[in-house]
C-alpha cells in the first residue's frame, strides 16, 4: 500500500515499512510471498478508487487501518472499523499473514471498512 499522496499504478505492491516489518511465521503464502486483500467500504465510508491492493503478509492490521485513514483523508480523531468476513474485528496487531491463512478464499483476502460499527 502507499500513502494517499502517491497513488500507484493498478497492479503496483506496497512499499516496505521498515518501521513495522514483522516475519510471519506462516509457512503458506500466495505465490510471490504477498497477499491480494480486497478493501471494500461499508456504511458511510467513501469508496476507495482502488480496491485491491498486495500487501506484505507480515503487516500488522494496525497498518491497514492507518494506510486506510489516511487514503480516504480522515480526520485523526475519527474512528475506522475493519472487518473480516462481515463478522468481526481483527485486533490491530494481527498479521495479515495469518487472517490470509484463516479466512482468505479465491485468492484474496477481503476486509471491509467503516467509519462507525456494522458487524460484530
Amino acid at each position: 500500500m502507499a500513502d494517499a499522496a502517491e497513488e500507484p499504478a493498478e497492479g503496483a505492491t506496497a512499499p516496505s515499512d521498515s518501521n513495522n516489518t514483522t516475519p510471519s511465521a506462516s509457512p503458506s503464502r500466495s505465490k510471490l510471498g504477498k497477499v491480494d486483500v480486497l478493501l471494500k467500504a461499508a456504511g458511510d465510508a467513501p469508496i476507495m478508487k482502488k480496491k485491491k491492493w498486495v500487501v506484505d503478509p507480515g503487516k500488522r492490521v494496525g497498518w491497514i487501518i492507518d494506510f486506510i485513514k489516511r487514503y480516504i483523508k480522515c480526520e485523526p480523531s475519527e474512528s475506522l472499523f475493519l472487518y473480516v468476513n462481515q463478522s468481526f474485528c481483527p485486533s490491530p496487531d494481527t498479521e495479515v499473514g495469518v487472517l490470509y491463512n484463516c479466512f482468505g478464499s479465491d485468492g484474496k483476502l477481503v476486509l471491509h471498512y467503516c467509519k462507525s460499527q456494522a458487524w460484530g
